[in-house]
């Protein structure tokens, strides 16, 4: 039996124009303001859905390619390029020409991944993960040109359907960990729950859009990287480099990170310049909102990364086996142990004003606070720490204060008013150069304009 694990599919209303990220940044400590949507209950849920923008696919809607009528474990029905039974791309997007702009790091090591094809090629249980933000949940903006593409699917179905299509045998398990609006910095603190407790053999990473091109985020992205690198299933890692048809990308870093590594790269980001640029297809109908890829978008998307594969299927039985990574860290492993702290594990001094309650779906077991002045207290043990909560459009957020061991440490505002929808947002407070036991006390600001403040965990790194 084929399981599947689509985190945040039912959000399709909610994740809108979430990718908006980073156009806001706070400069305390790290600079970091990060958002997200999320599944949300309640009168939350009509307040989301009415800023939504984009459209999600269900991943269930029918294809075509240009060489294939059939889906799922029928592709396979295609004709075989080679031994290897190589089945063709579901579309015909892109040429041979503008494949190379996408695919230009021939120093890749894609021995970890051929040897996930020959696991899948074995009829083996073999578990493919993604991770990253709106695009990878599966948000489909409104182009100008959908009209004429074959099917409207997310690039994370495309690329699923690849090892579908290709080893029907396989007892595959596939899980998007996709959370609208979310980076690397919130990537890096719940990789282990959302992607590594499934022990994936290969994880695909795509922050290039809601990343900034900082430092920082090099840091956090270089930090998720070799986090799911040195993990215990040892996975295979693939970097997929999105970005807007506006030029805005985080590829800059990103691909240094993946250069370091020697990992198998592809830039849709490179690639719809080019295609812009030679007049190919234009912004409006590569994405309908500069940020999320349209229908098209996403399958020309889905065509690199199946194209990518064929290349690796084809000559898979040239590679060896994968040693284990050992690389040194491009920067600072300051994320490293990265992870949450939540209502169900986190120790509490005293809860003050806070209850614990479930607001969001991703993140089920946080705090809110709607009276007095909240003062809750948690002892914890960290280096650095993020705040992660709930912001709302409906202007009762208010605005809490964060003190570490008595010292003051940022503000967070809930108050999202006049935002695109209610939004998860993670902003780190406080660094240090070693972990040791604090205390961490969130209370109601003197001046905040809102009761309301949603707690949804404790970034602890």
């Amino acid at each position: 039996m084929k399981k599947y694990n689509v985190y945040g599919i039912m959000a399709a209303a909610l994740v809108g124009a979430c990718a908006l990220v980073g156009c806001a940044k706070d400069s305390d400590v790290s600079g970091t303001d990060v958002t997200g949507n999320a599944d949300i209950s309640g009168s939350q849920a009509s307040d989301a859905a009415d800023e939504s923008k984009a459209e999600q696919t269900d991943g269930e809607a029918g294809i075509q390619g240009t060489d294939t009528e059939a889906t799922g474990a029928q592709g396979t029905d295609n004709e075989a390029a080679d031994e290897n039974k190589v089945v063709a791309p579901l579309t015909n997007l892109v040429s041979d020409e503008l494949y190379s702009v996408a695919d230009q790091w021939p120093s890749c090591d894609d021995t970890a991944l051929a040897a996930v094809m020959k696991k899948a090629a074995k009829g083996e249980h073999v578990v493919i993960a993604c991770i990253g933000g709106s695009i990878t949940q599966g948000t489909i903006s409104s182009g100008s040109s959908d009209s004429e593409v074959p099917f409207k699917r997310s690039y994370a179905d495309i690329f699923f359907e690849w090892w579908k299509d290709t080893f029907p045998e396989a007892d595959f398990e596939f899980v998007n960990a996709g959370i609208g609006g979310t980076d690397s910095y919130l990537g890096v603190h719940r990789v282990n729950k959302d992607v590594l407790e499934y022990e994936p053999d290969l994880v695909l990473v795509e922050f290039s859009v809601n990343d900034e091109d900082s430092l920082f985020y090099k840091k956090t992205y270089d930090n998720l990287v070799r986090k799911i690198l040195l993990s215990d299933s040892r996975p295979a890692v693939m970097l997929l480099y999105m970005g807007q048809t506006n030029g805005a990308t985080a590829q800059g870093n990103h691909v240094f990170v993946g250069f370091s590594y020697k990992l198998p790269m592809l830039s849709y980001s490179s690639l719809i310049n080019d295609m812009m640029e030679q007049k190919v297809y234009t912004d409006k109908q590569l994405s309908g909102d500069e940020l999320h890829p349209s229908a098209l978008g996403h399958a020309i998307t889905g065509e690199i990364l199946w194209k990518y594969l064929n290349n690796v299927y084809e000559n898979v039985d040239s590679y060896g086996e994968p040693q284990r990574f050992d690389m040194a860290a491009v920067m600072k492993e300051s994320y490293i142990n990265a992870d949450i702290i939540d209502s169900s594990a986190a120790d509490v001094i005293s809860a003050g004003d806070f209850e614990k309650k479930r607001v969001c779906t991703q993140f089920p077991y946080g705090w809110e606070c709607t009276k007095g002045e909240g003062k809750l207290e948690i002892k914890a043990e960290f280096q650095n720490l993020g705040i992660l909560y709930f912001a709302t459009t409906n202007g009762l957020g208010g605005q809490y204060d964060v003190y570490v061991d008595g010292e003051y440490a940022g503000t967070i505002n809930a108050d999202f008013s006049g935002g695109w929808g209610n939004a998860i947002k993670a902003k780190q407070v406080y660094t240090s150069d070693s972990s040791v036991e604090h205390t961490i006390t969130i209370k109601k600001s003197p001046d905040s304009t809102g009761d309301l403040f949603d707690l949804l965990g404790l970034l602890v790194s």
